[in-house]
């Protein structure tokens, strides 16, 4: 640092005020010795006067446009530094100040800052450059300030120079929590980040989204817009339009910019919320023209206008509309109050401001509300000086009161506290008394740590030096004629909401929301938003949210999916309903059916029983093949009827294995047992001796039926092991849930069907040989036409299980199970049950054997034609023929003539007598 000011050597800065103001003393606006000395920056007019032409000279000009709300604020200032000064807070050391006026305007702020810098007890005021300030002593120790944060901005970084704490009530820009570009800087309202992202947050909370912003083209302006920007495009909330209008009344484009913007706002009619970035001149400008134009819209207040009276007390201002606004928060203002209202008795000589006002009184007196606060903003000091001299000095106790914007004076003070607090820490072990005591970055380190009681509240700078006091929403209401600005709630930044003080309150914040600012309208539950061909988000089409989805608010931007598959929803819901779960109930009429049809199987099984059991020694249950088989058969079928049931109710894991195995099983244990009664008939009734060899080789009764059923079960305990069958929701119906059994192995229910037609094959095969057998008990016929209707049956199945779906799905199985199951009983059974009860001459011991006889007959007969010569069969037949007729019965004219019992007389041909009896013998032993 040395070296660096060895090759920079230190220089001065001179202070010389020329023109208007002739010293530096004429440029402060108001001032007080005390032992430390806090500096003011205040825009007590709003402009700067500038020559017709450009400067030619560096002069600084004299300001136009009283702003009587700034006034306030110097005014606040100078009460709250006395009532300091009058309490025990410092211990005998006085404060004092220095005040100047900015005219919103940089480069004067500018050269208040450098009298700020200017070394302490220098006669010439200067202002000294060095490498290190730290021992640098300037004539003040903090600042208040300034108005805007335009302003701020060019100051601070002045300051920054000197590390010189500078506290602002007012300058709320978003860039100045900035620490690196702005170290000194310290402010006692909040950020303007909170303030936009509650404006974006009302915006969205009453329901608009097309919106428009007029801002003015400076810092303030741009950052603010920007700020805003980014909180509304978080909030869903788009901006239709944005202008901005230049930052001095004395630019040339202004009245033309002010009439193109209200002409944007008048053609844009689907936009009636208006968020307003601007000064308050800018503001009254505005309106004029607004009001002119019959504009009547939602205006959104900046902390800036939100409480300006001068605003609220414009001619016809109520035809403008709604206006709700952000202001700082406020206190109790109650000795400020009593300030003013002995301000009168207070000295001018050392406040300008003061002297200036009491001037304007005089020239305006004969004005009323509006017009009078006009006439006091309108007038320049140039103008004032000469209106005055003939006007006699007049006070009204009633008009700085009724200008109060409250969150400013609070703020003011609560500058002027923190700074007073921070003096407190540093003089703790020090004579503050001397100005020299301590500098003014030693201040900035004890202010960074200072925590203020107000309204019993602690509150403290952050990190940023931002005080988070909160806004208050305020409403500007029509009362008997007059406009009031109302508080409607609080915002708290820290949390981010709005606080309502009672139900009346917050009526007026739902009332806003009668009002329709939006692109498009809204999107109703139900309905969701599809984006157009418009490059905002809150342009779109309202679109019914398709099946199986919802919205359950307005304005979604899409459809919520129904969260599992167990819910749906039609299109255009708002809700999603469970599905209802279906399955072939008991309670079902077609389920019912199927059950009695299967309960008449079960019936006519136990009467099957009953018949044969009582008739068990008659021909026809032994030709069936005993009592024994029937009960296998008919146990078979009964298990196949009762496997219906296991398909019918809710499907469980039990059911859904228990159904199939249970039906399959039976199944081929019944077609086991009918295939071995085929084989025995056809064994009986077979003349051919390879056959005949065969046939007596492979009948073996139960180690057929044994292994036919045990490969059977082995199937289908694989199946159980490795791919059991489970309970399956199925969702491919929109509404429903169909709970079916999933048989696991499509392979191994194809394997076990498959078996089972593989045997019903054979078993078709050797009953059709033996269709030809006696017609009363040709039983290889029934099984053949049995066999026919289970293919036929079970053909018909597959396409038709395939191509099923829904709770019905076991009802085909079921239908196809009876079919099959009803066909093989009823074709087993039933014709020897008919013979049993309607043809019981038929069923005796005799008539059997005659059948049998006379089929041996036919059967030896043909036999003996195929073996034996005419010549011989000739002689020989007639022999045998002799013996036979000797043998049996009668013989008329070379014919034999027996009587069965109950029966006509039947006239056969004569056989072979020896052949005869080896056939009866034979299908005895067989059958």
């Amino acid at each position: 640092m040395a070296l660096f000011s060895f090759l920079i050597p230190c220089f001065v800065i001179s202070t010389d005020i020329a023109s208007s103001c002739q010293n530096s003393d004429d440029f402060v606006g108001a001032s007080s010795p005390g032992d430390i000395v806090i500096g003011g920056l205040f825009a007590v007019h709003s402009e700067m006067l500038r020559p017709e032409e450009h400067p030619i000279k560096p002069v600084i000009q004299n300001c136009a446009g009283f702003e009587i709300h700034v006034f306030l604020q110097t005014l606040a200032m100078i009460h709250a530094i006395e009532m300091i000064n009058n309490s025990t807070l410092l211990s005998g050391v006085t404060l004092g100040y220095e005040i100047y006026d900015t005219c919103a305007e940089v480069t004067k702020a500018m050269a208040s800052t450098l009298m700020f810098m200017s070394k302490f007890n220098s006669s010439n005021d200067i202002v000294e450059f060095k490498c290190n300030y730290s021992d640098y002593m300037p004539r003040i120790k903090a600042v208040t300030g300034a108005s805007y944060s335009e302003v701020s901005m060019a100051v601070s970084r002045l300051l920054a120079l000197q590390l010189i704490p500078q506290v602002s009530p007012a300058s709320s820009a978003e860039i100045l929590s900035d620490k690196i570009r702005f170290p000194s800087f310290f402010r006692t309202v909040p950020s303007d980040f909170h303030q936009t992202r509650a404006m974006a947050h009302l915006i969205s909370e009453s329901g608009w989204n097309w919106i428009g912003v007029i801002a003015t083209d400076d810092d303030n302006g741009r950052f603010a817009l920007e700020s805003f920007g980014v909180q509304a495009m978080a909030n869903s909330v788009c901006i239709a339009f944005k202008e901005m209008l230049p930052a001095y009344l004395t630019d040339d484009t202004f009245h033309i910019k002010v009439d193109r913007a209200v002409e944007k706002i008048v053609k844009e009619t689907r936009v009636n919320v208006i968020v307003v970035f601007m000064r308050q001149f800018h503001v009254l400008k505005l309106f004029k023209k607004a009001i002119e134009r019959n504009v009547n819209k939602t205006w959104i207040a900046s902390d800036n206008w939100s409480a300006a009276v001068k605003i609220s007390t414009m001619p016809n201002i109520g035809q403008l509309g709604t206006v709700v606004g952000f202001g700082f928060k406020s206190g109790d203002l109650s000795t400020f109050h009593d300030f003013l209202r002995n301000l009168h008795e207070k000295p001018t000589e050392n406040n300008k401001f003061l002297h200036e006002y009491i001037m304007l009184l005089s020239v305006c007196a004969h004005l009323e509300n509006h017009d009078f606060q006009m006439c006091i903003s309108n007038q320049s000091q140039d103008d004032l000086m000469q209106n005055v001299e003939n006007q006699r000095q007049i006070w009204r106790d009633d008009f700085l009161n009724a200008n109060i914007e409250p969150g400013f004076i609070h703020s003011t003070i609560l500058a002027i506290y923190a700074i007073a607090h921070a003096i407190k820490r540093q003089c703790k072990n020090r004579n503050c008394k001397d100005p020299s005591a301590f500098s003014p970055w030693e201040l900035l380190e004890e202010l960074k740590k200072v925590t203020i009681i107000d309204d019993d509240k602690e509150i403290k700078f952050n990190s940023k030096g931002d005080m988070s006091t909160g806004y208050d929403v305020l409403l500007w209401k029509e009362i008997d004629g007059r406009m009031e600005i109302t508080t409607m709630a609080e915002y708290d930044p820290d949390k981010g909401y709005f606080v309502f003080e009672d139900e009346e309150k917050k009526k007026e914040f739902l009332d806003l929301k009668k009002v329709q600012s939006t692109c498009s309208q809204h999107c109703r539950p139900g309905q969701m938003k599809k984006v157009t061909e418009s490059p905002h988000t809150c342009c779109y089409e309202c679109v019914y949210c398709p099946e199986n989805h919802y919205s359950n608010r307005t304005d979604m931007d899409y459809c919520y999916r129904c969260h599992n598959k167990t819910y749906w929803a039609p299109m255009n819901s708002t809700v999603c309903y469970r599905k209802t779960i279906h399955f072939l109930s008991w309670t079902d009429w077609f389920a019912i059916f199927l059950l009695l049809l299967s309960a008449f199987g079960v019936v006519l099984i136990l009467s099957i029983s009953a018949i044969f059991t009582k008739n068990v020694s008659t021909p026809v249950v032994k030709a069936s093949g005993g009592l024994t088989v029937c009960y296998i058969i008919l146990l078979s079928h009964f298990f196949i009827f009762l496997s219906t049931v296991f398909f019918i109710g809710e499907p469980t894991e039990f059911k859904c294995r228990a159904r199939q195995a249970l039906f399959g099983i039976s199944f081929a244990l019944c077609i086991s047992c009918i295939l071995i009664k085929s084989l025995k008939i056809l064994l009986a009734f077979s003349f051919d001796p390879k056959l005949q060899n065969f046939l007596k080789c492979a009948y073996k009764p139960i180690p057929i039926v044994v292994t036919c059923t045990g490969i059977q079960v082995i199937i289908c305990t694989f199946w159980l092991v490795f791919r059991t069958p489970f309970v399956n929701q199925n969702f491919s119906i929109p509404k429903a849930i169909i709970l079916e059994c999933n048989e696991g192995s499509i392979v191994a229910f194809g394997i076990m069907l498959g078996y089972i037609a593989a045997l019903a094959f054979i078993c078709f095969i050797f009953a059709f040989k033996g269709r030809k057998l006696p017609e009363n008990y040709n039983e290889a016929k029934f099984i053949t036409f049995s066999m026919l209707i289970y293919f036929i049956a079970w053909i018909v199945f597959i396409p038709v299980y395939a191509t099923t779906f829904g709770k019905y799905l076991p009802a085909v199985e079921i239908i196809v199970i009876l079919i099959s199951n009803y066909g093989i009983l009823c074709c087993t059974f039933l014709p020897k049950c008919y013979i049993i009860i309607y043809k019981q001459e038929t069923n005796t011991k005799s008539a059997f054997l005659k059948m049998i006889y006379t089929y041996s007959s036919k059967s030896a007969g043909s036999i003996a034609v195929s073996q034996i010569s005419l010549d011989s069969k000739s002689s020989s037949s007639r022999a045998t023929t002799s013996d036979s007729c000797k043998a049996e019965k009668n013989s008329v004219n070379g014919n034999c003539h027996f009587q069965v019992p109950g029966q006509r007389l039947i006239k056969e041909k004569v056989v072979p007598k020896s052949a005869a009896r080896t056939l009866s013998r034979k299908r005895l032993s067989s059958i």
